[in-house]
């Protein structure tokens, strides 16, 4: 009897009443979650803490399920994790601790970005997509698994009322055809209703993905999609709404968050795209065979890579559009407006198909060589189509201004570069890493990208410390929509030169004190940012950056505090701003209850120092400089409980339970953007065993 099966139909129906019906239902679905859980305990005869399995009377050993992801561009696995872990399982449902310090519209699986510089990605061919890239796929995020026994996981957290519900399903399955063999699919869906009007959004995920490793031929495959929509209603009308409401009600105080006027009402944007990726390797060895001590008979063999030849192809589409039904605040919000005044509804689209061959002599390919080393070359074509221009030559309507510039409605790139890398990945005492591209052909030629880590342990007060030292010089060209781009509200055609960055740094783990320390430096030469106007903009002087990340745990019996403090400096904030002191500390108590239920009960905190934050521009999606409105210096707390109990997790929290307070009423983590109120929310995942 597979109880998981019958429940999983049962679990997608329970979703979409509990939409319609309220929390009561959610908490039947909690219950329902544990009661099912309980009784596939009992059918499940196989787990994977059970390393002994019964076959026709024989015992036969199964090895626990694992995770790894890969890097590009010649797909080296490194190792990754299974999501079941119930500590800060609240966590990640919050849209502002996405890091210490988060730049956001407010809304969960809207735009944000990072301001923690050291941890921010680095900007994409299509700069749309920067926004929402926290939530996106991508080759980097995506994981394979080993699992001797079928997997699937699956989990939904809802939270706010039903006017500004957020929910996220999530649905895993993997599972081992054979030993060499994994097929697995995804799904992740968002909707949120969002706590202000006209800030709603959805964000529907799904993949397919799989895996063989074997003696000689390895491979890696993903068919990734997803199909974003988010309301974008330009920020609210007047900040006093929430930092003094009865300011501008009349005296009320008290005030509905629905109700506060929004700047855009009828404005939309969309993302959508598609990623195929496919990682294939031959390796070129030979057998080791082991043989009986006392028979002198074969007993078995491993094989032994020397050389791995290796291809990765790897297709991207994706398309942004903006829309704005409401043609005079299209008009009166935006500064310029070039081809159309009755509103705006464009289309942004880009592709690009991306072939790296490669050859590579395996660590430890004979007794002398430590390292392993590679070579290869990757061509990529990338195609890009812009609005087309529908009003030069004509006679402009009056409120029209002339195009400033002449672009291309479509460009077509061809790229070529060749590279190298040198690794250590076996090994106690040190491992490395490292890889070097040089552009050859089209606009990124004399392109250089150099990056790479090493990393020693040693033994220090009877415990091993790690000590890794990291570090990437860049000479890039600039993405070409950056270069020349075309649309309703922004048009520019500019001449950028290539951006140099140098990064040095390393990190230091003490385990016996349970701290780790993070210190880096960049400088930054024709540093691209967008200026106050949203524009492209390159910096003509060095902009130096300096980072201090302090991660440290203390425990003591059922008491437990994180805290992870960053301070960063730039040496020109106008260019470039930066809260100076960002931290997150989390203070709770772990124990289990009657020796099968985990239990973290606590509260969690996000502070961080005022800056001049990014302002957030809806027709094209990026986070551009501002000296109207510093924000920050204010807190964000939650009280959360998180729960394990065998393959079940699950939560409840209060998030910004400390709103009204302690910590301000000026909770804007941009201009005019507001954060979420206070809102209960729940949560529950349960890792079906089949």
């Amino acid at each position: 009897m597979d109880v998981s099966k019958i429940f999983t139909v049962k679990l997608l129906s329970l979703q979409v009443i509990m939409r319609k019906n309220g929390i009561k239902y959610y908490m039947t679905l909690v219950l329902t979650l544990l009661v099912v859980q309980a009784m596939n305990a009992q059918f499940q005869t196989l787990t994977n803490n059970d390393l002994n399995k019964v076959v026709k009377g024989k015992k036969v050993k199964i090895e626990p399920s694992y995770a790894w992801s890969v890097s590009e561009p010649l797909g080296l696995h490194y190792e990754s994790t299974i999501d079941t872990l119930f500590l800060n399982y609240h966590k990640e449902q919050i849209p502002s601790h996405q890091s210490k310090a988060w730049a956001t519209t407010g809304n969960f699986g809207a735009s944000g970005q990072n301001q923690i510089f050291f941890e921010r990605k680095h900007r994409s061919d299509f700069f749309f997509e920067d926004a929402i890239e926290s939530w996106l796929p991508s080759v980097s995020t995506q994981r394979y698994y080993n699992t001797r026994i079928p997997m699937t996981l699956i989990s939904h957290t809802t939270g706010g009322n039903k006017y500004s519900n957020q929910d996220r399903t999530k649905v895993l399955f993997s599972g081992n055809v054979n030993k060499a063999l994994e097929l697995g699919a995804g799904i992740d869906y968002i909707y949120s209703k969002g706590s202000y009007n006209y800030q709603a959004d959805k964000n529907f995920k799904w993949s397919l993905f799989g895996s063989y490793i074997g003696d000689r031929y390895e491979m890696q495959a993903f068919f990734n999609s997803y199909n974003y929509t988010g309301k974008e209603n330009g920020g609210i009308t007047d900040d006093l709404y929430i930092t003094d409401p009865a300011s501008v009600q009349g005296g009320e105080s008290k005030v509905d968050n629905k109700s506060i006027p929004t700047n855009l009402i009828a404005a939309q944007s969309k993302l959508s795209g598609l990623e195929l990726y496919l990682n294939q390797s031959y390796n070129v060895g030979h057998y080791r065979y082991q043989r009986d001590s006392v028979t002198d008979t074969i007993i078995g063999r491993t094989y032994i890579p020397v050389t791995r030849f290796i291809w990765t192809s790897d297709f991207k589409r994706v398309k942004h559009s903006f829309m704005n039904q409401n043609g005079s605040q299209d008009n009166s919000f935006f500064e310029n407006t070039y081809l159309s005044l009755g509103g705006t509804d464009e289309n942004t689209r880009y592709w690009r198909f991306r072939n790296t061959l490669g050859i590579s002599l395996l660590e430890g390919f004979n007794k002398y060589a430590k390292f392993g080393f590679a070579a290869y070359a990757t061509h990529e074509v990338r195609k890009y189509y812009q609005v087309t221009d529908s009003v030069s030559g004509k006679e402009l309507p009056e409120g029209l201004i002339p195009l400033p510039v002449d672009v291309e409605p479509s460009k077509t790139q061809q790229l070529l570069w060749v590279g190298g890398q040198l690794t250590k990945q076996r090994g106690s005492i040190l491992t490395y890493a490292a890889t070097a591209q040089f552009g050859v052909l089209g606009d990124v030629a004399g392109d250089i990208s150099i990056d790479g880590n090493i990393t020693t342990r040693f033994k220090l007060f009877g415990d091993t410390v790690s000590l890794k030292a990291y570090g990437y010089f860049k000479n890039l060209a600039p993405p070409y929509l950056l270069k020349q781009f075309i649309s309703n509200h922004f048009a520019w055609d500019n001449d950028f030169s290539k951006e140099q960055r140098l990064r040095l740094g390393g990190i230091l783990e003490l385990p016996w004190i349970h701290t780790k320390i993070n210190v880096g430096y960049e400088t930054l030469n024709k540093f691209l940012y967008f200026d106050s106007k949203a524009l492209p903009a390159q910096c003509g002087s060095a902009i130096h950056v300096f980072n201090a990340t302090l991660s440290n745990h203390l425990g003591f019996g059922i008491f437990n505090w994180d805290n992870e403090v960053t301070y960063q400096t730039t040496s020109n904030d106008e260019v470039l701003p930066l809260p100076k002191f960002s931290l997150f500390s989390n203070l709770y108590l772990k124990f289990k209850v009657a020796k099968v239920l985990d239990v973290q009960f606590g509260i969690d905190c996000n502070y961080y120092t005022k800056y001049y934050a990014p302002s957030y521009n809806p027709a094209t999606m990026v986070f551009h400089n501002q000296r109207e409105m510093e924000c920050g210096n204010f807190a964000f707390a939650d009280v959360y409980a998180n729960f394990k109990l065998k393959k079940a997790r699950f939560y409840i929290m209060y998030s910004h339970v400390n709103k009204g307070l302690i910590g301000g009423d000026n909770y804007f983590s941009i201009p005019h953007y507001p954060l979420n109120p206070g809102r209960f929310q729940l949560g529950v995942s349960v890792d079906f065993v089949n």
